[in-house]
């Protein structure tokens, strides 16, 4: 039974191997744009700008950094599409778009935001309780000042998952 076991440990490395070598064909992933800044909120104040696009950015802004690992299928895929759903959820380069800002405080108070899988590869944007407590603050003021313009936000101003949900299991209800 030993024997046996070896060639098939080779033959699943192999697999392995050739499988990561093929999904790197799949160009989803790698188109890196940093579309330009039309706009920024008005921040309230340097560090909260700072502290914003230090935990948010490069999710929710035009001024991603991308990491070598966010070239590497399936990691690319992963990257994209949370930038991308980010970008298009809130975007502080595009102030002078509609933007889903009505949990944007929450989110950030409660420590959803930034997920959990992000703050290991990027330690910078785990922030510690003080710079959380000035984050939020500082979002506050600067949502009071300069809020984004009247719209849903999201993609194209379409409304997003949880209320397209919700009113679909209304429908289904037969309620309003």
């Amino acid at each position: 039974m030993r024997a046996g076991f070896r060639p098939t440990i080779k033959r699943v490395a192999l697999a392995a191997v050739a499988l990561a070598i093929l999904v790197q064909i799949v160009p989803y992933g790698r188109g890196h744009a940093n579309p330009p800044t039309t706009k920024e909120p008005a921040w309230d104040s340097a560090r909260t700008r700072t502290l914003a696009l230090r935990a948010c950015g490069d999710c929710h802004s035009n001024l991603t950094s991308w990491p070598v690992y966010s070239n590497v299928a399936p990691i690319s895929w992963l990257v994209q599409r949370d930038v991308d759903d980010g970008r298009a959820t809130l975007n502080f380069s595009t102030w002078d778009r509609p933007q889903r800002t009505h949990d944007i405080v929450e989110v950030i108070a409660d420590g959803s935001m930034p997920p959990w899988y992000y703050t290991p590869l990027h330690p910078r944007a785990d922030l510690s309780a003080a710079d959380r407590a000035a984050l939020v603050q500082g979002l506050r003021a600067t949502l009071a000042a300069s809020p984004a313009p009247p719209g849903s936000g999201g993609r194209s101003g379409q409304r997003d998952d949880r209320e397209r949900d919700d009113a679909r299991d209304q429908d289904e209800r037969g309620r309003p």
